[in-house]
């Protein structure tokens, strides 16, 4: 087993197990982490039983509280291990590493039911592997994201908001949900809240590669909520579906023959991002003007930001997620703080107040 005991250093830090069974991962993780002075490294180990083993070991104010959790590993798998730790108390947070596959993909989102906080995919050496400076942002975001969340909410100072429109009679034709760090489990909060049958189409742009978006819509499609599909190519904007669009890929949407078409687009990122929401916004708003309603959720950087002011001058709708709320207040900080936003809230009451202009809930 490679273990390394809480230090004194490790006071006051944010306490941090690795369990991979690669030690060369494990020992780049660890640089990564230990890099910021907020966390600390207390435990490395090999396989899910060696986790077990050590959480049960270290007295309740020295144990992990994130759990870094490869899901391929000998002995003990880390499907087979996650249950088992969200058993311990204080239950700790897991934030699974998944291959950047198809099967690491279904993985991820089979962790994530079964209780897994978020995900991390690990990168390919072609993208520079762990060195990669996205996937160390992404990495640190997230673990200490989901822990401050952990935290007796600190009551933020409530930003300005944009008064809403005053226009009447102009309901939204068509919603769109941008989100990236955290985002799964914030648009499972607010699918959860939508009733099967809607009045609209909703389309959402969900940071996340090739491969797990299509894992990602089969996961939200089981909620109960309304029907949710990768968008394709050719797709007929429907009212009553939600379209996911897929990874590397823009998502926008064009007037073709008195219908709303989706098309995929490999233009460059935008905003670092391939899909974006500011695109498929843009597509939105010339083919819907003001009756676009727009909902940002947590997510690092500020895509949707141009968006959502193309929207706000057009008369449309915005709707952010709060702080208190965000693995990340990234994106929905920066439209909050831009005055652009007319609400704010959790996923949950975002996705009760969708439900009431998209068709009572049942």
């Amino acid at each position: 087993m490679s273990h390394t005991a809480p230090s004194p250093s490790a006071a006051g830090k944010l306490r941090v197990m690795l369990c991979d069974d690669s030690a060369t991962v494990r020992s780049a993780l660890a640089r990564v982490l230990e890099a910021d002075p907020a966390i600390a490294v207390v435990a490395r180990v090999g396989d899910g039983a060696q986790a077990l083993a050590t959480l049960d070991a270290a007295p309740p104010g020295e144990r992990a509280q994130v759990v870094l959790l490869d899901l391929e590993m000998p002995v003990m798998d880390g499907m087979t291990a996650l249950p088992l730790i969200l058993r311990r108390e204080p239950r700790p947070i897991v934030i699974v590493a998944s291959a950047l596959t198809q099967k690491g993909a279904s993985a991820t989102m089979d962790a994530m039911r079964a209780g897994a906080s978020d995900y991390i995919p690990k990168p390919g050496a072609a993208g520079g592997g762990l060195a990669d400076p996205n996937f160390r942002a992404e990495l640190l975001a997230k673990v200490k994201g989901w822990a401050r969340l952990r935290q007796p909410a600190a009551r933020a100072p409530q930003a300005a908001m944009r008064p809403a429109p005053t226009r009447a009679g102009d309901p939204p034709k068509v919603v769109c949900i941008g989100s990236s760090t955290g985002g799964p489990q914030a648009l499972a909060a607010l699918v959860r809240r939508l009733p099967r049958r809607i009045a609209l189409p909703m389309v959402i742009v969900q940071h996340m590669p090739a491969g797990f978006t299509a894992m990602l819509a089969k996961h939200l499609d089981a909620l109960g909520g309304p029907p949710v599909s990768e968008a394709r190519q050719g797709d007929v904007l429907e009212p009553g579906r939600i379209y996911l669009a897929p990874g590397d890929h823009h998502l926008l949407a064009r007037a073709e023959g008195g219908r709303a078409i989706l098309h995929l687009s490999d233009t460059p990122p935008e905003n670092f991002c391939r899909p974006a929401v500011d695109p498929t916004l843009r597509s939105l708003i010339a083919l819907h003007g003001r009756a676009v309603q727009a909902v940002i959720l947590t997510g690092m950087g500020h895509d949707g930001l141009a968006g959502c002011r193309a929207l706000a001058q057009a008369g449309g709708t915005v709707w952010a997620q709060d702080e208190a709320s965000s693995v990340v207040w990234g994106m929905p900080g920066a439209v909050t703080r831009a005055g652009l936003a007319t609400a704010q809230g959790t996923p949950e009451s975002l996705g009760d107040a969708l439900a009431r202009i998209c068709g009572a809930r049942s």
